[in-house]
């Protein structure tokens, strides 16, 4: 009885959002070398250990020079930001849950990655943290599930491309972290300043 129950909870894929022009760090943000390698890179190792597939959401632009030993998927959903690129993902594999993370953030840790699986409720749309700096639903740490994907859609049909707004208005999970500087979003030169200095203690 448990191993069937067990079956009816979708396996999960990681994304990677990486296809933001990163117009204020002034620089690719998913080029960044911030543990030795391309952060998109490094969030794509992150995430292998929890997911049965991981993917790295970009441009067609962005495949000129994309390490063949990673996964890229490209939107399908254009120019929408992170919600085309989780769309995308969604769209691309109906029965698989995503858990997304955006490349820009360097702080982000395994065992942050550990709770919000740990505490995945696959019986709401999504799972994900609080953030520490609005209060706010993060939706760019998120399990995603395929039920979200009508949802996501349904917000599309009425002009609305803010997966917060998503997460806000459905049947969310939402945690609070246990590392809150895991969760720092990066896209300032000053923001990186900042995580630099984090990132040596």
């Amino acid at each position: 009885m448990i191993s069937e129950e067990l079956n009816t909870i979708p396996a999960i894929n990681g994304l990677v959002l990486a296809g933001g022009k990163s117009v204020r760090m002034g620089q690719a943000k998913d080029l960044l070398h911030w543990h030795g390698k391309e952060q998109r890179y490094f969030a794509a190792d992150l995430l292998t250990p929890f997911c049965d597939e991981v993917f790295i959401s970009c441009r067609q632009d962005q495949l000129d020079n994309f390490d063949p030993h990673y996964n890229a998927l490209t939107d399908t959903f254009l120019n929408m930001g992170p919600f085309g690129g989780i769309l995308s993902a969604l769209r691309s594999q109906r029965d698989k849950a995503w858990l997304v993370v955006a490349c820009d953030l360097p702080l982000l840790d395994q065992k942050s990655l550990e709770f919000l699986l740990q505490s995945r409720d696959p019986e709401r749309a999504a799972t994900t943290y609080e953030s520490p700096f609005d209060g706010l639903p993060e939706p760019l740490i998120t399990i995603w599930e395929p039920k979200s994907y009508p949802l996501l859609l349904n917000f599309l049909g009425i002009g609305n491309t803010c997966p917060r707004k998503v997460l806000i208005n459905s049947d969310t999970l939402i945690l609070k972290p246990d590392n809150p500087e895991a969760l720092m979003n990066v896209n300032t030169p000053e923001e990186a300043e900042k995580a630099q200095q984090i990132l040596k203690r």
